[in-house]
């Protein structure tokens, strides 16, 4: 083989590379939930604007782009738990996810992608008030994760007055 075919060859190779990775990422889906399956990702987007109502941003392509963020780092806080508080999880997910346990427990009559704002928060509500501990528990968990998982992304901290954390070097 001569050095100008081998050139040409590498030249083609690459391009042909190129092409392809830019074609794969045209088409690339998002990365998949690491703990959340698509039941539990419907729950979670449903009780984040109700949780974080008045600290989402206001548009609605902006508000949708924080939610989405927002449900992707509770799973990645899910993922990082001990297996048993997974585990936990995974059930109270389940529990939500069955329309006569979610209309008997947490008292939503909507699917949770039809479930307004109001009605989660009543919701909400209810278990944080609740004379059952377990509902309370449920409650508390859910809060501290997407509450971590909001004020955890630096989408939040303009509006808590957050410069970020300081810059080293």
């Amino acid at each position: 083989m001569r050095r100008r075919t081998f050139l040409t060859l590498g030249i083609a190779g690459a391009a042909t590379l190129a092409a392809a990775g830019w074609l794969a990422a045209l088409h690339r889906r998002p990365a998949p939930l690491l703990a959340l399956d698509d039941a539990a990702k419907s729950i979670v987007a449903a009780i984040v604007p109700a949780m974080l109502e008045g600290a989402l941003p206001g548009t609605a392509r902006e508000r949708e782009a924080a939610i989405a963020e927002t449900v992707v780092n509770v799973d990645r806080a899910i993922h990082g738990l001990p297996p048993s508080a997974r585990t936990e999880l995974g059930q109270l997910f389940a529990l939500l996810a069955l329309a006569p346990a979610r209309r008997a427990f947490a008292g939503v009559a909507s699917t949770w992608e039809e479930a307004g704002v109001a009605e989660v928060a009543a919701f909400l509500d209810r278990w944080r008030d609740s004379g059952w501990a377990l509902k309370r528990s449920a409650y508390d968990a859910l809060h501290q994760l997407i509450l971590a998982a909001w004020y955890g992304n630096g989408r939040s901290w303009a509006g808590i007055g957050y410069p970020g954390p300081p810059k080293l070097g």
